[in-house]
């Protein structure tokens, strides 16, 4: 394993001292890998918990640079991740996309407004992007370009680099919220803004219902969404495009998505290990902001889901909880179940608060 030429820095000050960093990398810990820098991209530990250096805001704190930082800093890491997530150190993670097997659908009255589905995917044998190199960086785009262009039915659609975007596309992405840009906080010290806007970019069909962002914090964070409650449909399309680009990758270069039988897939924040997915599903609770948000929060903890922001004072985006030890279908029928129930349940409280 390569090392750091440097003699080991003290033990660093970490700003965040709520964070799961704070909690966990001790100083012994910290003297025995302050000086390693992983084989891949000579990521070292102290880039890795920057944000938790930096910053006195940090739940987690703490990036890999590629896969293995993982295991090179488990020591860090794993009681991070097991913590977290609620992951037992003994178990591993399967993935499930096997729609078929999903039972029932979201309840025609329930008032939905749309769902979104989010996935991110890195790439075998190249680093993250807090630690990848500028070449990487490029090629992980030259791949995504060839993977776009062989997208056909409702998935076709365009690719626009960062780098020559047009201004009046720029200014219409930012007007639709798709369009990622610099400046975050967190990208910025994590490492995952160098040689911005270089293989940067964002590809959508022509319906803009899946939408795919290149080299953000992962190598690909893809999004498929659509007005009303039919979640089946947003997850098949999310699937599609994602088994798509994976497809095209394996036939250009050999690689695979990254992935490890204990964490799943991998991507730089630990936070999204596992099945790597958000879903959310934004609908209207009056009954329940009349109940109070606090009973909300607490019902959709015992749902396995979580109340996202609050929209006109009854509209709210309810989340999954869980990522890793779980599988994409177990999230998807979670979110069905439970919509359906918080629904139920506002059309009660409803006739109780008249």
């Amino acid at each position: 394993m390569p090392e750091k030429e440097n003699i080991c820095q003290p033990f660093p000050l970490i700003k965040s001292k709520q964070s799961l960093v704070a909690k966990h990398l001790t100083s012994e810990i910290w003297n025995k890998l302050c000086q390693h820098a992983t084989a891949k991209t000579g990521f070292t530990l102290d880039r890795a918990i920057a944000c938790s250096v930096e910053f006195d805001n940090q739940h987690c704190g703490i990036y890999a640079g590629d896969h293995d930082s993982y295991t090179d800093f488990a020591e860090v890491f794993d009681p991070i991740i097991q913590e977290y997530h609620g992951f037992d150190p003994q178990a591993t993670h399967t993935t499930d996309m096997n729609i078929e097997t999903i039972q029932g659908h979201i309840e025609q009255d329930v008032p939905v407004h749309y769902i979104r589905i989010c996935v991110g995917r890195t790439i075998d044998d190249f680093g993250l992007p807090p630690g990848m190199s500028k070449e990487e960086l490029i090629e992980i785009e030259r791949l995504m370009k060839n993977a776009f262009k062989k997208m056909r039915g409702d998935l076709a659609g365009i690719y626009h680099s960062l780098r020559n975007m047009d201004e009046k596309i720029q200014h219409q992405l930012m007007d639709d919220h798709f369009l990622f840009m610099a400046g975050d906080p967190n990208h910025k010290v994590g490492g995952m803004e160098r040689d911005w806007p270089d293989g940067r970019g964002i590809f959508y069909n022509a319906t803009k219902s899946f939408l795919v962002w290149v080299n953000q914090e992962d190598h690909i964070r893809a999004r498929s969404m659509e007005m009303g409650g039919d979640i089946k449909s947003v997850f098949s399309r999310l699937i599609n495009g994602v088994n798509a680009i994976g497809e095209s990758v394996t036939d250009d270069c050999s690689k695979g998505f990254c992935w490890n039988p204990k964490y799943g897939f991998i991507r730089s924040c630990p936070t999204n290990l596992g099945t790597g997915m958000n879903a959310s599903v934004q609908l209207d609770l009056p009954g329940w902001t009349k109940e109070g948000i606090d009973a909300l929060r607490a019902r959709c903890s015992q749902l396995c889901v979580q109340p996202r922001g609050i929209r006109t004072g009854k509209t709210f985006k309810i989340s999954n909880m869980h990522r890793l030890g779980y599988t994409e279908v177990q999230i998807i029928q979670c979110m069905i179940d439970a919509i359906n129930t918080l629904y139920r349940e506002d059309v009660e409280f409803q006739k109780k608060h008249g």
